[in-house]
């Protein structure tokens, strides 16, 4: 869930309708909640709430039990945009793939400062690391810095899917070889970022 996050634009986050799942999930030290607070801190900045199980016998696609869930959820988001109807006989909203396909992803600029989360790593024929550019761009032959060890590094190359890249920007998933660092000296969640200005 955590390498998925900290690659995502938006999220959808499922939950039960079920009376007891639903409340297991969103107490205290719930699932649920601690889902939508790491995807919060990963940088997820859209996400939609989807509820599944409306046909269970507890529920039985209920229009009673869809003000209650939104209730709930409304007291931990403000300014969310949700849909109050589940998938029922009387839903006649849009499909979630609709609704995903309409989302606008907000530009990230190029020319700010560039940083990309790492969410794996690994050696062939050097050090090579995995992760989804967040803002900035940069090219082969680029010094850059691994925090938060402070490790000055340097871009031998960029892949972008298998295809051999000379620059990468905003969006783009990549795997970046590196030399300056060893693999090991590299954990899942640092940042490979600008020198100078990182922070």
């Amino acid at each position: 869930m955590i390498s998925g996050a900290a690659q995502a634009d938006i999220g959808v986050l499922v939950i039960s309708a079920h009376k007891g799942e639903f409340k297991t999930g969103y107490e205290r030290d719930g699932q649920t909640r601690e889902h939508v607070e790491l995807a919060q801190t990963l940088g997820v900045s859209t996400l939609f709430v989807v509820v599944n199980k409306m046909e269970d016998p507890t529920v039985n696609s209920s229009k009673e039990r869809c003000p209650v869930l939104t209730n709930i959820w409304s007291s931990w988001f403000q300014h969310e945009t949700r849909l109050d109807r589940s998938i029922c006989p009387s839903w006649n909203g849009p499909c979630l793939f609709k609704v995903l396909d309409a989302v606008e992803i907000l530009p990230r600029d190029p020319k700010h400062p560039f940083r990309m989360p790492i969410i794996d790593k690994f050696k062939d024929m050097g050090t090579v690391i995995m992760g989804k550019v967040k803002s900035g761009a940069m090219r082969e032959g680029d010094s850059l810095l691994v925090m938060p060890n402070k490790a000055q590094v340097k871009v031998l190359a960029i892949y972008c899917d298998e295809d051999k890249a000379t620059r990468a920007g905003p969006h783009e998933n990549l795997r970046v070889k590196l030399s300056g660092i060893e693999e090991e000296n590299i954990l899942s969640g640092f940042v490979l970022c600008s020198v100078g200005k990182c922070s």
